[in-house]
Order: C-alpha cells, then sequence, then structure tokens
C-alpha cells in the first residue's frame, strides 16, 4: 500500500517547486476527458456540471428580468396619465404584484447565486461545486416552478394582493379565490430552491478552494457569496414559515392573523420583513463582491483596503439582522424599538461606505481605462449612492411617517436596488461574458446601452421623490388629475421606455455576439482570479497551487503551468469526474472528492416538487400527488446511487501528495451539508415558535380560558421515546457491518412514530381546537413541522435498512448512515424544545 504523504511534509517542500513538474503520461488528457463530456441535443436537461446550471440559470433569471421589465411598462403605461383606463384595478394588482415577485424572487436573488454557479467552481480553482446534482435540482425547481407560476397572468389567477402579502388583504375572507394561494406555494419551494443552491455554495467555498488558498487569499467575491450563502440560510426560514402558517390559514381555517380569533395581522410584518430587509443585502453583496473584482482589473492595482472591505461584508450581514423592523415605523411598534432599529438602519452605512471608498482609492491609485464594465461601475456608484442618502432619510422616524408608503419609497427601493444590483449584474455580464466564447461585447454598442439605461433610469425614478413628497401613495392604479402629479408621472413613464430601450439594445449585442465562432478566451481583461485561466469541460487541466491573493498577477506563468498539468490532479485517479477537497480555512489538500455524473433523477425530482405544488394549489389533487410521488421515488433513487463504496481508496495527485479518496464524519463535506440544511431547519422552527411567543403575549391570560395544555406526563413520554430512538441510532453507527444494523434503524422508526402517535394523544385530551384560536393553531402548526418530521423519518429508516441487506453500508460509504443519524438527533431535539416552548412560554407569563 502506498504510504500517504502528509500534510506538514508538502507544506514544506512545495514552495520552491511545482506539486508535479514530471512529464505527464501519454494518454491522461484523454482518460480526464472522458467522465467530463456533456450529454448534447435534448439530452441538455441531464447536465450537472456548474458550467451548463450556470448558464441556464443566468439565461433564466435574465428572462424573468424581462417578463418583469415588460409588466412594469404596463404600470408606468398605466399611470402616465390620469383617469387611465387601459388597466382596470383588479388587472393592475394582478401586474404590480407580479412585477415586484417576478423582480425579486425569480429574478434578484436567482441572478446571484446563477452567476456564483457558474463563476466559482473555477474562481477557487475547483473542477465543480460539490453536490453539482443538488445544483440541477436547484435550477430546474426554479425554472420549471417559476414560468409556472408566471403563467397564472394569463388566466387571472396571479396573485393581486401585493409582493409582500400582507394579511388580512391576502387572508381568505378577502382574497377567496386562488390567486393568493399561488403566491404562497409557488414562492415557498422556490426559496426552497434558493436556500439549496446556497448549501451548495457554503460547502463549495469552504471545502473545494484551489490548495494554498486560505480565506485570506480568497478573492472577494468568494468571500461575498459565502456571507451571502449564511445569510440566506437564516433569512429566508422565516418567510418559509410566514407562506406556510398563512397557507394553513386560508385552507384549514387557523387564524394566526385573524385579529377577532387572537391572531394578529402584525405578525406576518415580522415573519416577512425578517427575511425581506436582509434580502436587500442579500442582493447588493454578491454585486459588491464583483464589483470589488472587477475593479482592480479595470484600474490595473489591486484591491485597496482589502481586509477592510471583507470586514465590512461580515458587518454589513451582522447589521442587516438588526432592522428589520425597518420597514414597520408605522406599524405601531414601541418607541424603544422603532429607536433601535432606526440607530442601525443608520448604522449599516458605515460599512457599506467603507466599500465604496475602497472602490473610489482603488480607483484613484490605478489607471482606469473606460471600457463598458467601467461604465457601468460608475453609474452603479452614483445611483446607488443616492439609494443610501434617501435610505438614511427613512431611517429617521419623522421623516419615514410623513413618507411611509408613498412613492418617495418607490424610488428609494428602485434606487438601491436597480443602482445597487442591476447595474453591476450588466457590468458583471460585459465583464465575464467572453468566458463563454471568448467574444467581447461591442464597446461602441455598449455606450448607447449604458447611456440610455442610466438616463432612463433617473429620468424614471428620480420625479418619483418628488411625486411621492407632494403624496402620491403607492400601489394605486390611477389618480385624479386636479392632484397635480400629472407630468411627473409622464416624465417617470418617458424614463422607463428610455431605460426598456437600453435593455433591448443589451440583449440585442449579446445575441450577435453569441453567435459568433467561438476563440480562445485569453485573459482580456489582465484580471488576477483563476476564473481567467484556460479551462474546458474539466475546467483547468490541473488545479492549481495558489501563493497570494492575486494568482494571475503574482504567478505569471500559471496559466501556462496548469495547461501543461504541472500543478495537482493532471487527470483523473478514479476515472471519474474528481476535484480536491481542501481543509475550511489554511486551504490545505484534505481528500479527494469523487463527484456525481449526469443524470434525469435531478430533473425528474424537481419538475414533480413543481408539479405538487403548483397542481396541489390548482385543485388537481391526483395529478399533483402523482407529482409529489414522482419527485419523493426520484429523490431516493437518486441517493440510492450515492454513497459507493470508493472505487479506489488513495489516490497520487501529484508527484509528492497521495491523498485518501473521500471522507467521513466531520471531515466529510456531505456531513457539513447536513449540518447548514439542519440550521435551515432550525430557522424554520425558531420562527414557529417566535409566532407561538408572539400570539402567546397578546394574551391576558396564557392558555387562554377556553384551551389548556395535555398534562405533563405526555410530552415527557414523547421526550423519552424520542431520545430511545437517538440511542438506537447511535448503536447503528457502532454496528456498521453488522446483521443488527437494519434491525435497530427500524426500531429507531418505532420509537419516533410512537412518540409522535403519544403527543397526538395528548393534545386530542387536553382539547386542542386550532379552528377556534389562533393560539392553539401556533401549537397545531409546531406539532405539524414536528409530524413532517417524523414522517421524514419514517422513509429514512426502512432507506436504512434497506442499504444494510443490499450490503451498501461499510465503513468507507457510511455518510448516509452518518448523515441520517445527524438529521435523527434534531428531530430529537426539535420534539424535545417544543415540549418545553409550549409548556415554559405560559409559566413565564404568570
Amino acid at each position: 500500500m502506498t504510504t500517504t504523504t502528509t500534510l506538514d511534509d508538502v507544506s514544506a517542500a512545495l514552495p520552491s517547486s511545482l506539486p508535479s513538474s514530471l512529464p505527464r503520461p501519454p494518454g491522461e488528457l484523454e482518460r480526464l476527458e472522458k467522465p467530463w463530456r456533456r450529454p448534447t441535443g435534448w439530452r441538455f436537461v441531464t447536465r450537472v456540471d456548474n458550467t451548463s446550471i450556470g448558464l441556464l440559470y443566468i439565461g433564466t433569471a435574465l428572462l424573468f428580468f424581462l417578463l418583469a421589465g415588460i409588466l412594469g411598462l404596463m404600470m408606468r403605461t398605466q399611470l402616465a396619465v390620469p383617469e387611465n383606463t387601459l388597466l382596470s384595478a383588479s388587472v393592475y394588482n394582478q401586474v404590480f404584484t407580479m412585477h415586484g415577485t417576478v423582480m425579486m424572487f425569480l429574478f434578484a436573488i436567482p441572478i446571484v447565486e446563477a452567476i456564483a454557479v457558474f463563476l466559482l467552481p473555477n474562481m477557487l480553482g475547483a473542477r465543480d461545486l460539490p453536490f453539482p446534482r443538488l445544483s440541477a435540482y436547484a435550477y430546474w425547481a426554479y425554472a420549471i416552478g417559476g414560468l409556472a407560476f408566471f403563467c397564472t397572468l394569463f388566466f387571472g389567477l396571479a396573485p393581486d394582493g401585493g409582493w409582500f402579502m400582507y394579511p388580512p388583504l391576502t387572508s381568505k375572507q378577502y382574497s377567496p379565490g386562488l390567486n393568493a394561494d399561488f403566491w404562497l406555494l409557488g414562492i415557498g419551494f422556490i426559496e426552497i430552491s434558493a436556500i439549496a443552491g446556497a448549501i451548495e455554495l457554503i460547502v463549495g467555498i469552504l471545502f473545494t478552494r484551489a490548495p494554498g488558498m486560505t480565506l485570506a487569499r480568497m478573492p472577494v467575491y468568494a468571500w461575498a457569496m459565502l456571507v451571502v450563502a449564511v445569510m440566506i440560510v437564516f433569512a429566508f426560514p422565516a418567510i418559509i414559515a410566514g407562506t406556510t402558517l398563512l397557507e394553513m390559514e386560508r385552507a384549514f381555517d387557523w387564524p394566526f392573523f385573524i385579529a377577532e380569533r387572537g391572531g394578529d395581522p402584525i405578525l406576518w410584518q415580522h415573519l416577512f420583513w425578517f427575511f425581506g430587509h436582509p434580502e436587500v443585502y442579500i442582493i447588493f453583496l454578491p454585486a459588491a463582491g464583483m464589483v470589488s473584482t472587477m475593479i482592480p482589473s479595470i484600474a490595473g492595482t489591486p484591491l485597496v483596503g482589502r481586509k477592510a472591505i471583507i470586514v465590512a461584508l461580515v458587518a454589513v450581514c451582522f447589521f442587516s439582522f438588526a432592522l428589520w423592523a425597518h420597514h414597520m415605523f408605522t406599524a405601531g411598534l414601541g418607541v424603544m424599538t422603532m429607536s433601535f432599529v432606526s440607530a442601525a438602519s443608520m448604522a449599516v452605512a458605515v460599512p457599506t461606505a467603507i466599500q465604496v471608498f475602497g472602490w473610489i482609492a482603488t480607483l484613484w491609485r490605478g489607471k482606469v481605462t473606460m471600457n463598458a464594465p467601467a461604465l457601468f461601475l460608475g453609474g452603479f456608484m452614483f445611483i446607488f449612492v443616492l439609494g443610501g442618502l434617501t435610505g438614511v432619510m427613512v431611517a429617521l422616524l419623522p421623516f419615514d411617517w410623513q413618507a411611509h408608503d408613498t412613492y418617495f419609497i418607490v424610488a428609494h427601493l428602485h434606487y438601491v436596488l436597480v443602482g445597487g444590483m442591476v447595474f453591476p449584474v450588466f457590468a458583471a455580464l460585459y465583464y465575464w461574458l467572453p468566458l463563454i466564447k471568448g467574444q467581447r461585447l461591442s464597446e461602441r454598442v455598449a455606450k448607447w446601452t449604458f447611456w440610455l439605461m442610466f438616463g432612463g433610469f433617473n429620468i424614471a425614478f428620480f420625479p418619483m421623490h418628488v411625486t411621492g413628497l407632494l403624496g402620491m401613495p403607492r400601489r394605486v392604479y390611477t389618480y385624479p388629475t386636479e392632484m397635480g402629479w400629472d407630468w411627473l408621472n409622464l416624465v417617470s413613464t418617458l424614463g422607463a421606455f428610455i431605460l426598456a430601450a437600453g435593455v433591448l439594445l443589451f440583449l440585442i449585442d449579446v445575441v450577435r455576439t453569441l453567435r459568433r465562432p467561438e476563440r480562445p478566451v485569453g485573459n482580456p481583461w489582465n484580471a488576477a482570479t483563476l476564473e481567467w485561466l484556460p479551462t474546458e469541460a474539466y475546467a483547468t487541466r490541473s488545479i492549481p497551487e495558489v501563493k497570494s491573493a492575486d494568482p494571475l498577477w503574482d504567478q505569471p506563468n500559471l496559466a501556462e503551468q496548469v495547461e501543461a498539468g504541472q500543478h495537482y490532479l493532471p487527470g483523473t485517479a478514479s476515472g471519474q469526474r474528481e476535484t480536491i477537497a481542501t481543509s475550511p480555512i489554511a486551504g490545505k489538500p484534505s481528500y479527494l472528492l469523487i463527484l456525481p455524473t449526469d443524470g434525469w433523477l435531478p430533473f425528474v425530482a424537481a419538475a414533480g416538487t413543481a408539479g405538487f405544488f403548483l397542481l396541489l394549489t390548482a385543485k388537481m389533487n391526483v395529478t399533483a400527488w402523482a407529482c409529489g410521488i414522482a419527485a419523493v421515488v426520484s429523490t431516493v433513487a437518486w441517493l440510492w446511487g450515492s454513497d459507493r463504496k470508493p472505487p479506489i481508496l488513495e489516490a497520487r495527485v501529484s508527484d509528492t501528495l497521495v491523498l485518501p479518496v473521500g471522507a467521513r464524519g466531520t471531515a466529510s463535506h456531505s456531513w457539513w451539508g447536513t449540518i447548514i440544511m439542519l440550521v435551515v431547519d432550525a430557522t424554520i422552527f425558531a420562527s414557529f415558535v417566535f409566532a407561538y411567543i408572539h400570539i402567546s403575549m397578546r394574551l391576558e391570560v396564557c392558555p387562554p380560558p377556553s384551551a389548556s395544555l395535555p398534562a405533563l406526563r405526555w410530552p415527557m413520554l414523547s421526550s423519552a421515546l424520542l431520545v430511545a430512538g437517538s440511542g438506537l441510532m447511535l448503536w447503528a453507527g457502532r454496528s456498521i457491518g453488522k446483521r443488527r444494523l437494519p434491525w435497530l434503524a427500524l426500531a429507531a422508526t418505532g420509537c419516533v412514530a410512537a412518540s409522535f402517535l403519544v403527543d397526538l394523544h395528548g393534545y386530542q385530551l387536553a382539547g386542542l381546537a386550532p379552528r377556534t384560536l389562533a393560539w392553539s393553531a401556533t401549537i397545531a402548526a409546531l406539532l405539524s413541522y414536528q409530524g413532517l418530521h417524523v414522517i421524514i423519518l419514517a422513509i429514512a429508516g426502512p432507506y436504512l435498512a434497506a442499504r444494510a441487506w443490499s450490503g451498501r453500508l461499510g465503513p468507507n460509504s457510511r455518510a448516509t448512515l452518518d448523515n441520517t443519524a445527524l438529521i435523527w438527533h434534531y428531530t430529537t431535539l426539535q420534539g424535545i424544545a417544543l415540549a418545553l416552548a409550549v409548556h415554559i412560554v405560559p409559566l413565564l407569563m404568570e
């Protein structure tokens, strides 16, 4: 057996020599190319590699940008003149709701994740992200579900309660149709898709960086996406919990937001804006990371204040969660709460300003070439700074009370979002589009595009500040002529069409450029980051060793060395798709990660998931459940083919380094992916607990006189059964290769199922009536969430038993067992936490 070289030995030996300086054996390149060949024709839907999925993601997000833009033009046409009858009030409400929803949920978040999926592996020096099939699943769920959701507009079924969907307007009493249900279920699973992408990005950034790329050397864009992915993990569960509660209210008449039965509409605002305001920075920070990556290339000098900018990214993340009530200053919150949020709203300007000053200093120190990316970056800084100034204005309580729900807020919102995200994205498209076919967009056309977009945007949205200060409220479909808003609205409409002309010109240039023949990409901007290394379907010929934060500048021969196979993993050790997993902080080689290949299962699972939610909303129950079963079966089959015994146990990845193939436990990327998923899970549960506490605090007496809690013996027995199930799973983890393992898994399944039945029996004896009181409904929601986990474990237990009986669980293929055990122990903790929360909150309120 080959002796594995230690990492300390490698660190001492490599600085003065290349990892693989010996001549490469003949046929090595052909062997590397074989597993990375991509399906062609209609089988493209089976692709899972980051380049294919990233390009599909970007194209679909831009399609939704165009569709939302068309809806925006319809709104502006309606408001161009007073008392216009082009759109009726009901149609305008649908168009208005879909414009905001598509822009925020189907364009803004997906485009930043799409660009990250496309760019990050090459920028990090990896062959692909660690869970390619998860990326494919996330994309197809988003694309199929998003397009079906948009088509509700053509059947009069589009949501019409605003993209914020405030109850009681969206409750069953005031929105009896299916319109609101499509928003709640459609957006809910689209957000799940975004969370899946965030898990992929976190694990990819931490575990698949090139050897030598420490966190300190990692590109600022990768830092930005790491921060954003963490924000998604903690922010998006709140909107998932909120949409679940509102859909439960509509479907089962559980009155979470109905004041007459103890509910509170303000609860929705808390859950929505705990997601909604961090989302503004989730959109902005990736754009800021792109800017921090492009500006050094444009200026020809390293980024000024690089460490300060990275710290500022983290600080923005921290502040963004402290100011969700920024949007609720008129909702009747306490003075102390509003003052705290107001201070946080102003404080967030400090780390943002640090980034802006760093960019300006870099441009000042370097020699700027006024090309297309530079134009759009200049426009971004002008527009975003103006949006930030009005943001400080609305952070002041007295001003916000006057400007709230006027067109001043519409102007501020668009200056921040369009200036802070759309203009940097267009700069990024100009900057990175040569990676596709080696062709740059026209500089002459770019100047026309920029000035049409920049001029049109300011003509459209700057007058809205004045319109709002003159008293024009948001969300109105028409207005009388005597209000004096006529000419301002007409100017805004003209500006919107000028902006649209710029976008159209850009699209024409993109189509024209992509139809040109392919040519070598090279490094057209003289950039410093790794994505400009020569790449093929397998990414780089060898995985580079990184020695600085600007590798292409500080290692001028790196491209030639990588292309010659003189760095890590110049071929394929196992004959499959591979990349090197490195340590999260130091970037030291850890193990060889074998990647999954193309296949139908992610596409079928995603289509089934989208079909289940959307068809269930449309009351097509039989077809919906057929789609749901297809999704579950495809997912189980997908997982069944994973976690196989590796074809080899060790792999030589350079002349001096041998690595193990795969890892187990805390060293494994899949273990950490499961941990992150459980953090999302726990945040959703915490949102339900928050709803229970919020509703309880509105009561004069808790529990209310007409309700009661089960006797303590029932939650104690339930918790004991959960602990017993976890104990059996711990025993199973020590029983790999033994006959008792499947029986332990089945016994643990019986324990968790019995635990839930005990809970149900206890609450039935207590007379839980979720349709009567919101307080009881919140307990029922918590119990339902625990029940969902019981169903998952009821599938996981027999699944583990089947894998054990088939011989698929072994010392080198135990990730399924380890990760399932994590979910099992989390379910135990969640069940105990549920019992404690339900029983302790009333005691604290006595």
